[in-house]
Parts: C-alpha cells; sequence; structure tokens
C-alpha cells in the first residue's frame, strides 16, 4: 500500500563490492533500480484471508526467469544471480512480488545478446513519496551509495529507471512534483559525476490522492536532457487499484528495455 509511516532502512557502510560466490563475475551494465513500490514490484501479492496479511504467491512467469546473466546487488553489496521478488531485502518492510527489473533484464538480453552481464541495483521503496527522496535524505544516500559501490566492480551506469508519484497526488504534493522530481534528477547526476545519465521514467496510472493528472503532467512535461518515458497508463492492476499485476508489470519492464535500447543504446 502507499501508506504514509515512519520507516527505517538499513544503509550498510560503504565498502568495496565482493563477487558474492560468483567466482568474480561481474556486471558490466548497471542499472539502478528507484521509486516506491510498483518497482519494487507487487505482482502476484494477495491478501491471505486466513490471516490477513499480504503475501506473494510465488508465481515466477518466463520473462521473468533468472540467469547467471543477470546480476542483482545484495544489501550487503555482493553481486548475486537476480531473481524475483528482487527488491525483498531492500522493500524490507513490505511485501514484494514481481516487479519491472527482471523482465526488463531479459528483454535487453533477448534483443542485445552481445550487451555482456547486466547489474541490477535495487533501491526502491514502497509508499515514499519524492521529498523522501530529496539529496541528503536517507532513501538518496542509499541510492547514491549502492550505485558508487555498483560501479566499483568496474561496470558502467547505463541508467535509473525511476517508477514513483503514487504517494504524491495530494493537492500540494502534485503541484511541487515537477520541481522535487527535476532537482533530485540534477542532484543524482552531479553526485554521481554522471552529468548526462540516461533516466527512465515511469508516467504513474493511479494515485492515492485527487491530482493524478498533475502528477502526471509534471511526468510527461520534465524538460531535461537524456530523461525520457513510458506510461503505464491503460495497464492492469490489483484489486487495490494502486498496483500492477504480474502480467503489467512484465509489460512495463518491457516498455523500458524498449526504451533504453531505442534511446540509448547504439
Amino acid at each position: 500500500m502507499f501508506l504514509s509511516f515512519i520507516f527505517f532502512v538499513f544503509v550498510p557502510g560503504v565498502g568495496n563490492v565482493m563477487p558474492g560466490g560468483l567466482s568474480g563475475h561481474k556486471p558490466n551494465n548497471i542499472f539502478l533500480l528507484a521509486g516506491q513500490s510498483n518497482m519494487a514490484g507487487r505482482g502476484g501479492v494477495y491478501n491471505d484471508t486466513k490471516t490477513n496479511l499480504l503475501k506473494w504467491d510465488g508465481k515466477v512467469p518466463p520473462q521473468c526467469t533468472p540467469t547467471p546473466n543477470i546480476l542483482t546487488l545484495s544489501l550487503n553489496k555482493t553481486w548475486d544471480i537476480a531473481r524475483d521478488p528482487l527488491h525483498k531485502e531492500i522493500d524490507n518492510l513490505k511485501t514484494c512480488g514481481v516487479g519491472p527489473g527482471m523482465p526488463f533484464s531479459n528483454e535487453i538480453l533477448a534483443k542485445r545478446i552481445d550487451l555482456g552481464v547486466i547489474g541490477l541495483v535495487p533501491c526502491a521503496i514502497g509508499g515514499t513519496k519524492i521529498e523522501s527522496w530529496q539529496k541528503g535524505t536517507t532513501l538518496y544516500n542509499q541510492l547514491v551509495d549502492r550505485a558508487r559501490a555498483a560501479r566499483e566492480s568496474g561496470g558502467n551506469i547505463r541508467a535509473l529507471l525511476w517508477y514513483q508519484g503514487e504517494s504524491d497526488c495530494g493537492e500540494q504534493d502534485s503541484m511541487l512534483y515537477k520541481g522535487r522530481l527535476e532537482k533530485f534528477f540534477n542532484d543524482v547526476r552531479q553526485d554521481l559525476n554522471s552529468p548526462n545519465l540516461p533516466i527512465i521514467l515511469v508516467v504513474i496510472s493511479a494515485g492515492e490522492g485527487n491530482f493524478l493528472t498533475n502528477v502526471r503532467d509534471a511526468q510527461l512535461n520534465i524538460n531535461l536532457k537524456n530523461v525520457v518515458h513510458v506510461d503505464a497508463m491503460g495497464l492492469t492492476l490489483l484489486p487495490d487499484h494502486l498496483h500492477l499485476d504480474t502480467k503489467s508489470a512484465v509489460s512495463i519492464g518491457q516498455k523500458l528495455a524498449d526504451s533504453f535500447l531505442n534511446n540509448f543504446y547504439h
């Protein structure tokens, strides 16, 4: 759910990335995954009526099949084989399921078999407003810290994938959203010494509050170099009318992959 609450995120100390039992298998293409719950993944999450708790159904679609060529940066900064739920260590106060990260990676490798090993850096946290991602916050620091650690293994950060805004659909937050998002993008680029870092954002299709249109308009009109978008409008949602189901998580992941290949892969 996109509930506002106080949460605590464990941020490991800065240190060198270890190969994590993969015999030195390291990615040369790094993608940062950030935002809130639809990036973290809620596909296949349901309410268990016996316990009234949210659970994941454990169903992994073929587009999310693990492979040695798709790695993930764990919480303790080791490279491990990536598999759903991709954000279970990072978004650990929520129930995670299928998200866009794995179908994004598999789609890229299916179309560009020469790309090499992909390294995903999960950083998304459910229920977070853009205000919680501003420079100096815990979430911002964790994102930059994990991005820098991932890069230490020798790979290049190819893009930031951003899916967030559902929690900013109240009147005041929606009016401030565009400025806050542009500042966030600029700050991340500056702190990663990557002024032209490609950013692909998902334009949200649902939100908490009556001002979804304001947030969508802000996302559609970001005027920064190397920022492109894909639109989630029309995709199917879980019964909560906020979160993408598994089919839609796969679809948006593939849209993100196509956008990356069409706009930034030469």
